[in-house]
């Protein structure tokens, strides 16, 4: 889904704006989830580190927040449920199109007034973080995203599994 160029000068300029990196982002995205293995999603690197098949459903379901961003003032941490690990591939990928989608269609209907709107992110009575919601989204959402996608092809990488190019070709494909 392409950003409507008419919806510049129609208050939705940072939508309008944002859209097309959202939609280039999760291409790629979707790209990497495609190739978590389904015999490795309890493998980890590090006793620190979170099993592969709990990154990717972090990854899968990141773009949930869009949600809370644009539907509340602010969110706080210390209430919120916790992800049950998704147990294949195929519900990775499932709810990583749903919740993309979601988060498509919130940010395409969002007025530049709604993006402007400060947005808090909360752990009880303490504030972590608080911005423009456009701040939010691009930090919280696409960044945090293409963070955890960075540690998922470094996941895919220790397991021999090819990585997709990103920003360029990687050592697996030279196309995009």
């Amino acid at each position: 889904m392409a950003a409507n160029p008419q919806s510049f000068g129609q208050g939705k300029q940072i939508s309008s704006a944002l859209l097309p990196e959202f939609e280039h982002e999760m291409k790629t995205t979707r790209r990497t989830l495609e190739r978590v293995p389904e015999d490795k999603l309890t493998w980890k690197p590090h006793d620190k580190s979170t099993t592969l098949g709990g990154l990717a459903t972090h990854l899968a379901t990141i773009n949930h927040w869009a949600e809370a961003v644009m539907g509340s003032d602010s969110f706080d941490v210390s209430t919120a449920p916790r992800n049950q690990e998704l147990k294949s591939r195929a519900e990775i990928l499932e709810a990583f199109d749903k919740n993309t989608a979601a988060a498509h269609k919130i940010l395409q209907n969002a007025n530049d007034a709604e993006m402007m709107k400060p947005w808090a992110l909360k752990a009880g009575a303490q504030t972590i973080f608080s911005m423009p919601r456009a701040a939010v989204f691009r930090s919280f959402i696409l960044s945090h995203g293409i963070h955890h996608r960075g540690q998922l092809c470094v996941y895919l990488r220790l397991n021999n599994v090819p990585v997709p190019s990103i920003y360029g070709p990687s050592a697996d494909e030279a196309t995009f």
